[in-house]
This record gives C-alpha cells, sequence and structure tokens, in this order.
C-alpha cells in the first residue's frame, strides 16, 4: 500500500496521511497550516489530531507545500497536481492579457466546443473565496438556443411590464432595449452571445458577494486566454434579480443565494489589435 501508517492516528474526516518512505519530516507542512492544527508525532511524521480536525481549512497548503509529494488529504492523490515550477506564464504576457482584456458585445453564431466551456469553469472553480467556504454556485447556460429561450422569458416580461406601467423607476431605460428588439432583431441585454454565466452563492456565507465577483474575474482571465470573448453583464443581472425575479426559478437559483453577477461569452466576432491606454492609477499611499 503506498501510505504506511505507524504509531499515530489517522484524521478519519479529512483523511490526512503521509507516505512515510518519502516524507523527508522537513516541517513544512506544520508551518504552513493557516489553521495550525498540523504537529509532529513523536517519529517526526506530520499528524493531525483528532480533536483538531474540525478546525481544517481544507485549504490543502500541506497538500501543495509538501516538495516530496508524501502529504494527501481529503482523500486526494498529489500525484493528480500539477507542479508550479516552470508552470507559470511570463508576467509580460500576462500583463498583456490584463491590459488587453476587452467587454466583447459581437459574438459568433456558434457554441463553444464542450471540452473548452467545462475547463473554463473547472479552472474559474479554484478562484479564491472567503475562509474557503468554496460555495460559488455556477449557473450556466451552455448553448445558444438555451440562450435564446431565456431571452423570449425575459422579453416576454419586459412587455408585461412595460403594458403595466410596472418598469422601476431608473429602469425605464428597458423599454428602449425591448423595442431594439422588436423592431430590429438586435440583442442589447444578451448581445446575442451563445452563453451565459452567472455566480451566486448563499447570503449566509461571510463575503459572498466579493466570491461570486472573484470567481467571476478568474473565469474572464481564463476565457480570454483561450480566445473566448466575455461580458461583464449588468442588464442581465438587473433583469433576472431584479425586473423579473421570476427567471431566477427557472434558472434553478436557490431562493437563499445572492446573484453576484452575469457574464455572457462565446467565439468573438471581432478582434481588437492593442491595448488601450488608461490614466494612471489612483493609488493613495497610506501611514
Amino acid at each position: 500500500m503506498y501510505f504506511v501508517f505507524k504509531n499515530f492516528s489517522i484524521t478519519k474526516m479529512l483523511d490526512f496521511k503521509i507516505n512515510q518512505q518519502t516524507c523527508t519530516r522537513c516541517g513544512l507542512c506544520v508551518a504552513d497550516c493557516p489553521a495550525r492544527i498540523i504537529s509532529l508525532s513523536e517519529d517526526g511524521y506530520p499528524i493531525i489530531t483528532l480533536e483538531k480536525e474540525g478546525s481544517c481549512y481544507k485549504c490543502q497548503h500541506c497538500l501543495a507545500i509538501c516538495p516530496t509529494g508524501a502529504v494527501s488529504i481529503l482523500g486526494l492523490d498529489p500525484a493528480a497536481s500539477s507542479f508550479l515550477a516552470g508552470g507559470y506564464p511570463d508576467s509580460d504576457k500576462l500583463e498583456t492579457l490584463i491590459k488587453g482584456r476587452r467587454s466583447v458585445r459581437r459574438y459568433k453564431d456558434e457554441n463553444l466546443d464542450p471540452a473548452l466551456f467545462q475547463k473554463l469553469l473547472d479552472v474559474a472553480w479554484h478562484a479564491p473565496t472567503g475562509v474557503n467556504s468554496r460555495q460559488v454556485r455556477f449557473t450556466v447556460l451552455d448553448s445558444k438556443d438555451k440562450v435564446a429561450q431565456l431571452r423570449e422569458e425575459v422579453m416576454a416580461g419586459l412587455v408585461r411590464l412595460i403594458k403595466e406601467n410596472a418598469l422601476p423607476k431608473g429602469m425605464e431605460f428597458f423599454a428602449n432595449f425591448v423595442r431594439i428588439w422588436e423592431e430590429h432583431q438586435v440583442d442589447i441585454i444578451f448581445r446575442s452571445a451563445p452563453h451565459l454565466l452567472i455566480t451566486s452563492t448563499p447570503m449566509s456565507l461571510p463575503s459572498p458577494t466579493p466570491d461570486c465577483l472573484i470567481a467571476l474575474s478568474y473565469f474572464e482571465l481564463f476565457a480570454q486566454a483561450n480566445g473566448v470573448g466575455t461580458l461583464w453583464n449588468g442588464l442581465a443581472k438587473w433583469a433576472i434579480n431584479d425586473l423579473l425575479p421570476q427567471t431566477r426559478r427557472l434558472l434553478d437559483i436557490p431562493d437563499d443565494h445572492l446573484i453576484g453577477y452575469a457574464m455572457v461569452f462565446g467565439k468573438p466576432d471581432v478582434h481588437y489589435v492593442r491595448t488601450v491606454q488608461h490614466a494612471p492609477a489612483l493609488i493613495h499611499r497610506a501611514l
């Protein structure tokens, strides 16, 4: 068996295991544990005692920091992780990605490859969350037909609000979007994008809104690095969350969830050549 256990207990819930054949007893996992629940046994191997297991953040720092891959937690195999050395992007290219990302409002009328679609979500899922809660929910429309179905529901709902003179104050401009759609079949709200992503999370969490926004930020950068266009879509969020809350039920977004934001995405039908040039950053050096 890969993992060899001797004179110390194994945490059942966390499944914290040490490969004693490769563990060097360097203590790095002990020193780096944010919850400070890892200690060394009498023979020098890392251990999490049963009374401390409930304090684990499940951050996997111990698995990530072990130089020999001797630490496993939560039943995870360290061999399945990617090595960081030599794997980070060149800083100049990352700078260009950050400065060059654009809000895309023109999309090709085709779905993304399902494998790429899934990979974008899998990578974005690694975004950090407050107290490592990891409860951001990705509600996705994975085809242009589904987005078209949602568009029909939203437009029909907006028409009802307009006829009833029930658009909230400050939201009257949505009537113009409906008119443009009816007269010209131009979709201002969803931009005729083939896909939609909505992030939501339980309102009871310590940082629900930041968790959602950070996840979408990670999603956007990885999407644009893969040639996928994105748009932070406040109009879609307002329509779904504020004007037509019944669409939340259509999308099966839990009632106790806060919607962080919405993003449409797909293959861009526009090509940008260079970065833009913003004014200098607003920096205040305190103390």
